[in-house]
């Protein structure tokens, strides 16, 4: 059904890289959602209005509240489109980040109001409805279950499709909906073969389900409007292009930063052979960025570090100065090596790969790196850049 409505609406639908694909995918999905949720609200509300079932006309009340995120996603896919300009230079595809708060915003208002009437419930000892109209609330419970199932599917889909944090968003909200409702299914059951009434018990622990939901979306979105790590993938994809450039003779210094889906941009370095053409080290270097573009969707701007590379002396005192910085840590690294030799004394300058794991300061990862290249020369002296990563 997914791959249907995805084949009828979307033009062009595998070229999930266009902001113009991402608005079609968003639009679509916002649209089945508003429709959806609008027919359950409707019937929920209906019913449960008519027969006095005041959790079922709740419940629709939920779904009265799903079609406006619906339609705040509608929304931010539409802005999310537009191209760049004076004012955003990198576009405005993060306007998803805003949109998946503002949806973890009315989950967890969902939820405490939830919680708050169910405990109202309880304090007050209040009953489902009458006995007699169960069956009918039974039937319409299910049918909203089964759509809010596929919504959940769908929303996924197309959330993995474009790297959609709106949609996952949407499809964590669909979920705790369709818990909501069987929480309902259940309590009527029980009441209706029991006489039994656990209503406002089983609606406190949807409400600390939904509660939930929200607030790990909304982390999750901070997590990206502050910036994330890149991804592992990512990064490989970025290595394996450059790996197939023997010129290339090492990366570093790299930055991957997300302006949002669709809009990634990288800075590197790459170190190449100081005493070979620069116009033939850069004609590479204009390759490699264009190739991750194109086939990363990554925006590179890439530094070229001219090193030394056939020189045996310096080769042979940068191995030698590998093998003892990972002697303190074996994930250290260097890059940026230089070797100046000096009347009274020799410097050894170079940058130092440090994760941010490691806790001690910079001064104190100097101070280790200058004991151990002191064991090599009582004249070495190293002039050290600490980079964190």
């Amino acid at each position: 059904m997914t791959e249907l409505l995805c084949k009828l609406f979307v033009k062009n639908r595998d070229n999930i890289g266009s902001p113009e694909v991402r608005r079609a995918y968003g639009t679509l999905a916002s649209v089945v959602g508003i429709i959806v949720n609008l027919l359950l609200a409707t019937g929920k509300i209906a019913v449960g209005l008519l027969f006095g079932a005041i959790s079922l006309a709740g419940d629709g009340i939920n779904n009265l509240s799903d079609a406006g995120s619906q339609i705040i996603s509608f929304i931010s896919f539409k802005m999310a489109a537009k191209p760049a300009d004076r004012d955003h230079p990198f576009g405005h595809a993060r306007i998803e980040y805003v949109a998946s708060m503002i949806v973890s915003f009315f989950i967890m208002l969902v939820g405490f109001n939830l919680f708050r009437e169910s405990l109202e419930k309880i304090l007050d000892d209040g009953q489902v409805t009458n006995d007699s109209n169960i069956w009918l609330m039974v039937a319409v419970l299910a049918v909203s279950i089964l759509f809010k199932l596929w919504l959940v599917l769908f929303n996924r889909r197309i959330a993995k499709k474009i790297d959609s944090s709106v949609m996952r968003a949407t499809a964590a909200d669909s979920l705790s909906d369709a818990g909501a409702s069987t929480a309902v299914l259940i309590a009527m059951l029980i009441f209706k073969f029991t006489g039994v009434d656990i209503d406002g018990y089983m609606g406190i622990l949807v409400a600390v389900v939904i509660f939930i939901a929200g607030i790990k979306i909304l982390n999750d979105t901070k997590n990206a409007i502050l910036g994330e790590a890149p991804s592992e993938e990512i990064i490989e994809r970025i290595k394996a292009v450059i790996a197939e450039y023997p010129d290339a003779l090492g990366i570093h210094d790299m930055v991957v930063h997300s302006y949002g889906p669709g809009r990634t941009m990288a800075t590197l370095h790459i170190e190449v052979d100081g005493s070979k053409c620069v116009f033939e080290s850069h004609d590479m270097i204009d390759l490699i960025e264009r190739r991750l573009y194109e086939e990363c969707s990554v925006q590179a701007s890439i530094h070229m570090d001219p090193i030394v590379a056939d020189d045996e002396e310096v080769n042979k005192m940068r191995a030698l100065v590998i093998e003892k910085i990972k002697s303190i840590d074996s994930r250290f690294d260097i890059h940026d090596f230089r070797f100046v030799k000096g009347v009274t004394h020799t410097n050894l300058i170079f940058d130092v790969y440090v994760p941010f794991e490691i806790k001690e300061s910079d001064d104190q990862v100097k101070k280790a790196i200058a004991d151990k290249i002191f064991e090599i020369d009582k004249s070495y002296f190293t002039v050290v850049t600490v980079d964190r990563g």
